[in-house]
C-alpha cells in the first residue's frame, strides 16, 4: 500500500474515532470518568494496605472507598456554603463591582458605565451564564451514573484475569496485553495519585495563606482551587486568578492593608494575586517534576493541546482527563511499529516505552519461567 494511502485511511480512521467520541460523549466521558475515579481508590487501597501491613485489601478498599466517596460529599458541602455566603452578601458585592466597572470605564476614558445586573441580563451575558449552568447541571447529573459505573467495575474486576487467559491464550499475547495494561494503569494511577498530593499541598498552603490575608470565604475558594489543580497548565492559572477576582469584589478590606479606598482593594488583591502564585508556582515547579518523575512523560505542548482537543469533544470532563487520556494514548501507539512515530511525538523525552528492558526480553524470561514450571 502507498505511503499515500496509508495517510489517507489515517486521517478517515481519525476522523470517525472523533465523530464517534463527540456524539458519544453524553456516554462516554461519564464512563472515563468512573474508571479513573475507580482507578484513584484502587491507588488509595493500594497504599493502605502497603501502609497497615495487617488489613487485607478488601477492607483497604473498603477504607478507600470511604475516604474518597467522603471526600466528595464535603467537596459538594463545602461549595454549597460557599455560595450560600457569597448570596448572604450579594448587595454588598454587587455594590463593589459596580464600583470596579466604573473604575474601569473612567480608565478607559468612557462614560455610561453599565452596572452588573445590565451585564448580566444582556443577551451575552444570558447566553454566557446559560453555557456554564447547562455544563455544571451535565456534569452533575451524570454523578449518580459515574457512581454506578464504579460499583460496576469493581464487581467486575475479580473476573478480568480469567477473561484475559481465554481471549489470548498464548502466552506471549497474554504477556504482552498484561504488560500493557499494567504500564498503562501503573502510569494513570501513579499521575492521578500525584496530581491528588500536589493538589492537596497547594490547597492546604493556599488556605492558610488566604486566612492570614482577610480573604472572606478562604475555604470555598481553596476548595475550588484543588478541583482547578487537576487541570493541566490552564487550570493553575486559573486557579491564581480566581482569589484575585474575590479580592478585588470583597466588601471591606482588613485593617492592614495599606492605602485609602478605592486605591487598597488594588493592593489588597495585587497581595493575594502574589500569594496564590508563589505556591501555584514553586510547588508546580519544584516539588510536582521530582513527585511526578516519569510517570507521565507527555511533552508539555502536547499536554496543552490535548487540553483543548479533549475540552472541544468532551468539555469539562475531557479537560479533566486530558491528560491521562493522552498517556493512554501514547501507550497504545507505542505498541505498533505503524503507529510508534505517534507515541514517539507525543512524549517527552522520544521514549515513550521508558527506559527498562525491552519488552522482547521480557516476554522470553516471562516464557523461560512458565517453561520451567
Amino acid at each position: 500500500m502507498s505511503r499515500a494511502a496509508t495517510t489517507g485511511i489515517w486521517i478517515i480512521a481519525t476522523g470517525v474515532i472523533i465523530a464517534l467520541l463527540y456524539l458519544g460523549r453524553n456516554i462516554l466521558a461519564p464512563f472515563a470518568l468512573a474508571v479513573f475515579l475507580f482507578l484513584i481508590i484502587e491507588g488509595f487501597a493500594s497504599m493502605i494496605d502497603n501502609w497497615s501491613g495487617f488489613l487485607k485489601i478488601g477492607h483497604a478498599r473498603f477504607i478507600a472507598i470511604l475516604l474518597v466517596v467522603g471526600g466528595f460529599l464535603g467537596f459538594l458541602a463545602l461549595m454549597a456554603n460557599g455560595i450560600a455566603e457569597f448570596g448572604r452578601d450579594a448587595s454588598e458585592y454587587e455594590t463593589k463591582i459596580n464600583g470596579l466597572i466604573r473604575d474601569a470605564y473612567a480608565l478607559a476614558h468612557m462614560s455610561d458605565a453599565p452596572t452588573l445586573q445590565q451585564l448580566i441580563f444582556n443577551e451575552t451575558g444570558q447566553r454566557f451564564f446559560g453555557t456554564i449552568a447547562n455544563a455544571t447541571r451535565d456534569l452533575s447529573g451524570d454523578v449518580v451514573l459515574i457512581l454506578i459505573y464504579v460499583a460496576f467495575l469493581f464487581i467486575a474486576q475479580s473476573g478480568w484475569t480469567q477473561k484475559l487467559d481465554n481471549m489470548f491464550p498464548g502466552f506471549e499475547q497474554r504477556a504482552q496485553v498484561r504488560e500493557i495494561g499494567d504500564e498503562a494503569r501503573r502510569s494513570i494511577e501513579t499521575y492521578l495519585w500525584t496530581q491528588t498530593v500536589i493538589s492537596a499541598l497547594i490547597t492546604a498552603l493556599t488556605y492558610v495563606s488566604l486566612l492570614a490575608l482577610g480573604v472572606k470565604n478562604a475555604l470555598f475558594l481553596s476548595a475550588l482551587i484543588f478541583v482547578l489543580n487537576y487541570i493541566p497548565t490552564v487550570g493553575s492559572i486559573v486557579a491564581a486568578l480566581v482569589p484575585l477576582l474575590f479580592a478585588l469584589v470583597q466588601p471591606s478590606m482588613p485593617a492592614w492593608v495599606p492605602g485609602a479606598p478605592p486605591q487598597d482593594t488594588y493592593i489588597y488583591a495585587g497581595i493575594v494575586f502574589l500569594a496564590v502564585s508563589f505556591w501555584q508556582f514553586s510547588i508546580g515547579n519544584f516539588v510536582q517534576p521530582r513527585m511526578m518523575g516519569e510517570s507521565l512523560n507527555l511533552s508539555a505542548l502536547v499536554v496543552l493541546l490535548a487540553l483543548a482537543i479533549w475540552g472541544v469533544i468532551w468539555g469539562i470532563p475531557g479537560m479533566f482527563l486530558s491528560a491521562p487520556l493522552t498517556v493512554l494514548m501514547m501507550i497504545i501507539f507505542a505498541q505498533s511499529e505503524g503507529t510508534r512515530w505517534l507515541a514517539i511525538l507525543l512524549s517527552a523525552d522520544g521514549n515513550p516505552q521508558g527506559k527498562g528492558v525491552p519488552r522482547a526480553e521480557r516476554v522470553a524470561v516471562g516464557a523461560a519461567q512458565e517453561g520451567g514450571d
